[in-house]
């Protein structure tokens, strides 16, 4: 019996040993593989910062998802992401709106760049300033002598945008250009919140702040309708005015109106691409293919790529400045704005006045750019960075403002201090009006038999979303508002030098266009991010000036937890709608689609200054 246990003994001291030796192997080996990752890694990050030679051809502009101020990942590392797991159509992909620029800038002096081609087909889209800057930056490059031809099998709204800019614009014969006017859209949720028997509690000053509507109405106030439709219209007018021009044709060739457009299409049996041509939109109806011939004739073919010789915009190094001078913080506000550290694709009310406190105790910044793109947010976080402009303006160090999209609510708060302040015709800014919201359910627990009782020692401490707000509490809040509301336009009424009854009349919520904004004297100038950098500069009195961007660079992990996370939100929705009936799914789909109003309210006095159509232009 003894010789048994040892036996059994035996065996399984022996299976234990050769399975912690499989495991420790195992370990070992995983390890190994991520040190040389690492190592990889490093090799390939000291090989992109040492510039290569670049190829003779054209530079391909192939730009993939979408253009913003501040991507959630950083050029650098996306690149690194690119040649490690390969190029893929992302729509979700976001670029940096300055690489993009100061890449076809280096592309127009560079001797082995002879030419340019926007294959624009993945492009997702940006909002209007930065098309536009872009636009400045494509117009330089064929100003240069340099051609530009635009292929695609058809073009969006935003991708014809800057395909306009092209000598050449090549469309498929089954293709489109695809004009058809902005739009804005909403969800109003009073029906729904009746239903469910939530009471909205909802204080605001502002005759046009129309944040807080969804929840009030079923649809769109007429002073909403009134004022959304002037600046909506203005923007149209100015895609307009800039695709005929680089077109030759006028704006009323450009797009005809509805009527006018169904009638022309009926003159040609329908046929979009014809359409597009006769009316002088694009220049030559041809397939990839001729296209791919075309271009091999003019750029020459590379047996290699089996393509036309080219460099994608996404290959093409960068070269780092030599430091001319003086140098210029740039800080970028981009996305809602939120007390406490910065999100990814918000404002971060810590982390942007840390950004700007730096920036303003080290001796080497002789002035400050603050590129503002933001429909605003949380009061106390709107204010946190404004004081810490203030300060640095205070401290002798000019400040100057570069509004890009949105500089709106709490947007032009953060705004205030600046030294000068340059918006885009095309910026949407002002909303000047303040918002609160607290919801309870008290109504909705009665319904189904739970209800809530307690003890309080005031009134005021008797808070929950589970009870009826008390009077005094609403009053309290009304009042908060209201006095938001009274220091902001004193805030404003000083930085602009007026008088706060005049800052009333054009605030109240009031959206307005960059040169709307002009003319009431909200901004100084009409420009874009390099008059602003040229203004600081001669407001810091430098003749040469190098710009130091003041960004937290993610790391390796941020960006493949981003990649990650991206493709949850473009795999999860459409799992969820396979198993919900399609208007469940819509409704869900455009909730989500409503910038802030859900996510980004955490403002511990319940108080926003926030505009909710002017993220959502369509």
């Amino acid at each position: 019996m003894r010789t048994l246990w040892r036996i059994i003994a035996g065996l399984f001291k022996w299976t234990w040993r050769i399975v912690n030796f499989v495991r420790e192997f195992i370990l070992n080996l995983f390890l190994l593989f991520l040190i040389l990752v690492c190592v990889g890694i490093y090799f390939q990050l000291n090989s992109a910062s040492t510039p290569a030679e670049t190829p003779r051809g054209a530079l391909k502009v192939d730009l993939t998802g979408v253009v913003v101020d501040k991507p959630t990942v950083s050029n650098k590392l996306s690149k690194l992401g690119r040649q490690l797991l390969g190029a893929s159509s992302d729509r979700l992909k976001e670029n940096s709106l300055f690489d993009v620029v100061n890449a076809i800038r280096q592309a127009k002096d560079d001797k082995n760049i002879t030419g340019m081609v926007l294959e624009l087909r993945d492009f997702a889209g940006a909002d209007q300033p930065s098309l536009q800057y872009i636009g400045k930056a494509l117009r330089e490059f064929r100003d240069s002598g340099k051609p530009i031809y635009a292929t695609g099998d058809s073009y969006s709204q935003a991708q014809y945008y800057l395909a306009s800019f092209a000598n050449t614009v090549y469309l498929s014969s089954q293709g489109t250009v695809d004009l058809h006017g902005f739009a804005t859209n909403s969800l109003y949720f009073k029906s729904l919140l009746d239903k469910l028997k939530v009471t909205s509690h909802v204080f605001r000053v502002g005759t046009y702040k129309s944040a807080v509507e969804p929840f009030l109405r079923d649809d769109m106030s007429p002073a909403a309708r009134e004022s959304d439709s002037r600046w909506i219209g203005e923007l149209w007018q100015n895609y307009l005015n800039t695709i005929a021009a680089n077109r030759q044709i006028t704006p009323q060739q450009a797009f005809p109106g509805a009527q006018g457009l169904l009638d022309a299409l009926q003159k040609v049996g329908g046929d979009t691409a014809q359409y597009a041509k006769e009316s002088k939109l694009v220049d030559e109806l041809a397939s990839r293919a001729a296209v791919d011939l075309l271009l091999a004739k003019k750029f020459g073919y590379s047996q290699q790529q089996h393509d036309y010789n080219n460099i994608s915009i996404y290959d093409y190094t960068l070269k780092d400045s030599a430091n001319k001078g003086g140098n210029i913080a740039v800080i970028l506000a981009n996305g809602a704005i939120m007390d406490g550290e910065e999100a990814q694709g918000s404002v971060g009310g810590d982390t942007t006045a840390q950004q700007i406190r730096d920036a303003r105790l080290d001796p080497a910044i002789k002035a400050i750019i603050l590129r503002v793109n933001s429909p605003g947010g949380s009061v106390s976080a709107s204010e946190v960075i404004r004081q810490e402009l203030a300060a640095a303006r205070t401290a002798g160090k000019p400040v100057v403002v570069s509004m890009g999209g949105m500089a709106a609510s709490g947007g032009y708060w953060i705004s205030t201090p600046a030294s000068y302040i340059v918006a885009s015709p095309n910026t949407l800014t002002g909303s000047i009006g303040i918002f609160g919201v607290i919801n309870t359910v008290e109504n909705s627990l009665d319904s189904v038999g739970v209800h809530t009782d307690g003890v309080a020692t005031s009134p005021l401490a008797d808070i929950a979303t589970t009870k009826a707000l008390p009077a005094e509490v609403q009053q309290l809040m009304q009042l908060s508002i209201e006095n938001g509301y009274k220091n902001f336009l004193g805030l404003v009424a000083k930085s602009r030098n007026k008088m706060p009854e005049q800052i009333d009349q054009i605030a109240q919520g009031h959206v307005w266009t960059g040169s709307d904004a002009k003319a009431n004297g909200l901004v100084d100038a009409l420009g874009d991010f390099d008059d602003a950098a040229a203004k600081a500069a001669e407001l810091a009195k430098l003749d040469h000036y190098q710009l130091v961007w003041v960004q937290d660079e993610p790391g390796l992990l941020d960006t493949l937890l981003s990649q990650f996370d991206a493709s949850a939100q473009a795999l999860l929705p459409q799992a969820l709608k396979a198993y919900l009936p399609a208007p469940v799914a819509q409704v869900m789909s455009d909730m989500h689609k409503q910038p802030g109003l859900f996510n980004h309210l955490n403002d511990p006095q319940n108080r926003y200054a926030f505009c909710l159509t002017c993220g959502d232009v369509r």
